[in-house]
């Protein structure tokens, strides 16, 4: 069932989309809606009220804290299933996360919401591709325990766009940048290269996500009058957002639009916790 097609508004739709349960639905919605979008109404100004049940989402996987999800080694049959579901719900919390930005904050411009928009779709098309792999592994989604930290991020952010922008795309997203070459390798020391293939289209998508990212944080830092490189450091303490820790991706974080100034900060310090 998709409701997306049915929502004459974008920004509603998006919202529809995201409080949907069903990976399967979820996707097709995104995927409709991201057809309809030069077709569909769009209201950047409408202030819209948060139902309140989001996001919306399967009974399984089970949420367990970061630290009792086992790590996985691609050396078991087993192991290689657990890695790849890991990354599948990332993918899945992406979707939310893209259609969370294009719902929840209004007053800009049109270029914003189309922009997230096509994140969700992308996100979409990650999740299916890693979930039909897994169907080939003998696994579902919702097979493996996984963890909620994106979508902490993105409730403790939802007052702020500033902050959403700055630590959810630019730092949590921004980390899969860093850890996909490294797991591309192990595949494909065990022959999945199905596996190192999707992942070559996420990597490559991925650096146009946290571009965007990068614009719009950029965009709102200059509107508030903001330096954008002291900003974002007093965000990750007031957030108290993940340390990040090398080694980095650092030709994908230019391609994404991180400054020189960034990757020393990154490159010599690392991130306070």
């Amino acid at each position: 069932m998709s409701v997306a097609p049915h929502c004459d508004e974008l920004r509603h739709a998006a919202l529809a989309a995201l409080r949907l349960p069903l990976p399967d639905d979820k996707v097709q919605a995104v995927h409709t809606l991201w057809a309809r979008r030069h077709e569909i109404a769009l209201n950047t100004t409408a202030l819209l009220a948060d139902p309140g049940d989001l996001p919306g989402r399967p009974t399984l996987p089970r949420l367990v804290p970061p630290k009792q999800v086992p790590s996985r080694s691609v050396h078991t049959a087993p192991g290689r299933a657990g890695l790849l579901h890991a990354i599948a719900h990332i993918e899945f919390n992406a979707i939310n996360l893209a259609l969370d930005a294009v719902w929840r904050f209004p007053g800009l411009p049109a270029d914003y919401y189309l922009d997230w928009l096509q994140v969700a779709h992308e996100e979409a098309k990650h999740y299916a591709l890693l979930a039909a792999h897994l169907q080939t592994l003998g696994h579902a989604y919702g097979d493996f325990d996984a963890h909620d930290g994106l979508w902490v991020m993105t409730l403790k952010t939802r007052d702020d766009f500033i902050a959403r922008m700055a630590l959810v795309p630019r730092t949590l997203e921004a980390r899969g940048l860093d850890a996909t070459p490294p797991i591309q390798a192990k595949l494909a020391q065990v022959g999945d290269h199905a596996a190192v293939a999707i992942l070559d289209i996420i990597l490559r998508e991925e650096v146009g996500h946290v571009a965007i990212g990068n614009r719009w944080y950029r965009h709102a830092c200059a509107q508030a009058g903001l330096d954008a490189e002291s900003h974002y450091r007093a965000l990750v303490a007031q957030y108290a957002a993940p340390r990040l820790r090398p080694p980095f991706n650092v030709a994908a974080r230019r391609q994404a639009g991180f400054s020189e100034a960034e990757m020393d900060y990154l490159l010599g310090t690392g991130m306070p916790d």
